[in-house]
């Protein structure tokens, strides 16, 4: 009889406790961001690409991916090219900026044109690219739960 009853309590504890492992998991891995599909990809609106249009003699091309993902999904970012704001970008969307050689700085940070709250939040980030003439270097922008926004090259032998 009291082994019946200790089952028992197992058996109805165990949903239970692997539904909270599963919850956390979920809730834990749905602030990470991800990669979209090429096919998923969409150009960023011409209203919203701002500067770094016109071809250029002896220039390279910068191209930003924005993932998916929950965090600050309903909000712009600013992608900066030398400090300059470029363009907003919103998730799953892809940027092309036509630069002049030479080192770049290729960043991120609050969109200073959104008066809503997403506005107001505090973002900086920037890497160094080092733009050869005639080559293409590819960003991402990410969100992760440890670091929060950034954006990152991608490797030119990167699978998609």
């Amino acid at each position: 009889l009291g082994l019946g009853l200790s089952l028992r309590c197992v058996a109805e504890e165990l949903p239970m406790r692997l539904l909270s492992a599963v919850s956390c998991l979920l809730i834990l891995a749905g602030c990470s961001s991800w990669q979209p599909q090429p096919e998923e990809i969409k150009p960023v609106p011409a209203e919203r690409v701002l500067a770094f249009q016109q071809p250029l003699e002896n220039a390279g091309e910068i191209v930003v991916t924005r993932d998916f993902g929950w965090r600050g999904g309903g909000c712009y970012i600013a992608l900066l090219i030398d400090r300059e704001l470029a363009a907003r970008i919103h998730v799953g969307e892809q940027v092309r900026f036509q630069v002049p050689a030479g080192a770049r700085i290729v960043g991120i940070g609050t969109d200073p044109l959104d008066d809503s709250l997403c506005g107001k939040l505090s973002l900086r980030r920037e890497k160094l690219a080092r733009v050869v003439a005639g080559q293409t270097l590819e960003f991402r922008v990410i969100s992760g739960n440890d670091v929060g926004f950034d954006i990152l090259p991608v490797a030119p032998d990167a699978e998609r």
